[in-house]
């Protein structure tokens, strides 16, 4: 009996044993788990994957950044609209080169001359390039660096009898607004005594159509600068500019104040341009205006 009890009780402790023993593998089988928690970082770097686009680029000016160009619609031969509708003009055909040289978009925003501050400050456009003159306006933009100088003028008929400033008294004169001449002609420390011998002084939207009404006999003479003259009298061979001239001014890009990384980057491109022949060969594009192009 005694015998019979002890095989019992030794088999009993072989099969709580053995279960204990089972249980070890039991809990060895669920050690890997912790492994699979500790795995988890490497999902969270998924983020990181989805932060790579900003951190590709550290600048909002990268390639296919769209370059909106504002530039006045009729103002040749620095930038205009043709009767295709197609944009021309130096000044568009340089901004169109340094969106080429950094692989940007470009979009033309073309507008009536007096309504480019309205545009720049709502941001319809990155800047002001279309034949814009810095004097006077240095504090009222970021300006790029000069690129053209320029000559104000006044243009008349061969036989108007007209020679010499002086005898523009009494003379109907037409000026585009919101340009360099018609500030010269306003302003009392520029030209304002000379506009006020003036029978009047005739406000247009564009020089075309001043120099239509000048063909037409309509006004008498015309203040403008003198690249803008010499294209619109190409092929004219009854228009004369006087001697003497009304002011002289440089050309630039104008941004809005603040942005000075566009800026910086349009006068890299600009300075690039220059030393691979782009600039040049734009300019004997348009032989009104080349002798003035100054980054030579």
């Amino acid at each position: 009996m005694k015998k019979l009890l002890a095989l019992l009780l030794t088999g009993s402790m072989v099969l709580s044993l053995a279960a204990c023993g089972q249980a070890a593998p039991a809990q060895q089988a669920s050690e890997p788990a912790p492994a699979a928690e500790e795995a988890a970082p490497a999902e969270e770097a998924a983020p990181a994957e989805e932060a790579a686009p900003a951190e590709a680029s550290d600048s909002a000016y990268g390639e296919g950044y769209v370059f909106k160009h504002g530039f006045d619609l009729d103002y040749p031969p620095y930038s205009y609209i043709d009767e295709n509708g197609q944009t021309g003009g130096f000044d568009v055909e340089m901004a169109q080169a340094v969106c080429e040289y950094y692989g940007w978009q470009y979009e033309a925003v073309p507008f009536n001359w007096d309504a480019k501050d309205a545009e720049l400050n709502a941001g319809s456009c990155d800047c002001i390039w279309s034949g814009f003159t810095v004097n006077g306006r240095e504090d009222d933009y970021l300006w790029s660096k000069a690129y053209s100088d320029n000559t104000q003028m006044i243009m008349v008929a061969k036989d108007s009898g007209i020679s010499s400033l002086s005898d523009l008294g009494g003379k109907i004169v037409g000026v585009q607004t919101s340009t360099s001449a018609y500030d010269l002609l306003n302003d009392e420390e520029g030209q304002a005594e000379l506009s006020s011998t003036f029978q009047s002084l005739e406000v247009y939207e564009t020089y075309t159509i001043a120099f239509n009404d000048l063909k037409a006999g309509a006004i008498d003479a015309i203040a403008i600068d003198v690249t803008s003259g010499n294209y619109l009298m190409s092929g004219e061979d009854g228009y004369v500019f006087l001697d003497e001239a009304l002011g002289s001014e440089q050309y630039a890009i104008g941004f809005r104040k603040g942005d000075t990384e566009l800026c910086d980057l349009v006068n890299a491109a600009l300075d690039a341009l220059v030393a691979d022949g782009t600039y040049d060969a734009i300019g004997q594009k348009y032989p009104e205006i080349y002798d003035f192009l100054c980054l030579n």
